[in-house]
């Protein structure tokens, strides 16, 4: 299966629907976060599953643990392959989300996001490094038994070192000479891969595209060779 699943950053559902149907053939899940799921909410998710690929329900969950732990639950209903909630939440938050989850829900804190640099974290009165931030962050996700983090390209080497069985979800990639858009932190996807990326989300470069579903070919082209096997597979 790719390892690549494509950002659906709309809120409009015929429009989703377009890019799901351009890319299915060769993504390997749709990642669906506030955009959309404000404006379309579980029923624009069960539509866009309809189309058979698993689901990234990216909401970023953020709240005592008692409210996020019920707010899974209430999202079970949907089987959402990956659901991610804010590692900024603390371990009990973490353990709650973790506890509440259905069995075929992986669920992913999110670390330091791609769009912030050590400025932005400064500002926001954290002394660490990103790289520093994320490693501490990925301690306590670790601790609290989630299945993996959300972090940059940058960062993904360092934490497979720590911890070598985590799922690593590697947003705002972007490929060689593309935009970068509102992201400061990024890799190429065959470099987040290499270093042991488990997910890829790519959205802007495929979605935007004139043909979505050529640029996600050209993608994946370029992508490892082992990784290319498992796409054909």
């Amino acid at each position: 299966m790719s390892p690549i699943f494509v950002a659906i950053d709309t809120p409009q559902l015929d429009r989703a629907e377009q890019i799901a149907v351009a890319v299915r053939d060769h993504a390997g899940g749709l990642k669906l976060g506030l955009e959309f799921f404000s404006c379309q909410g579980p029923a624009g998710v069960r539509r866009l599953s309809e189309f058979g690929l698993p689901i990234f329900l990216d909401l970023k969950l953020h709240d005592i643990p008692n409210t996020v732990g019920k707010a899974i639950a209430a999202l079970a209903q949907l089987a959402p392959a990956i659901l991610t909630v804010h590692a900024s939440g603390g371990r009990a938050m973490l353990t709650a989300a973790k506890a509440a989850a259905p069995a075929g829900t992986k669920i992913v804190a999110v670390t330091v996001l791609t769009s912030l640099d050590q400025s932005d974290l400064a500002d926001a009165g954290v002394s660490a490094s990103a790289s520093d931030q994320v490693a501490r962050l990925a301690r306590f996700a670790r601790e609290s038994g989630v299945d993996g983090i959300v972090c940059s390209g940058a960062e993904v080497a360092s934490i497979k070192s720590m911890w070598p069985d985590a799922f690593i979800v590697v947003p705002g990639v972007r490929t060689e000479g593309s935009a970068v858009g509102d992201q400061k932190r990024v890799v190429t996807p065959s470099q987040a891969l290499a270093d042991g990326a488990s997910v890829l989300v790519i959205g802007r470069p495929i979605t935007d595209a004139p043909d979505p579903a050529a640029a996600i070919r050209e993608i994946a082209a370029k992508l490892p060779t082992e990784q290319q096997a498992r796409i054909q597979a």
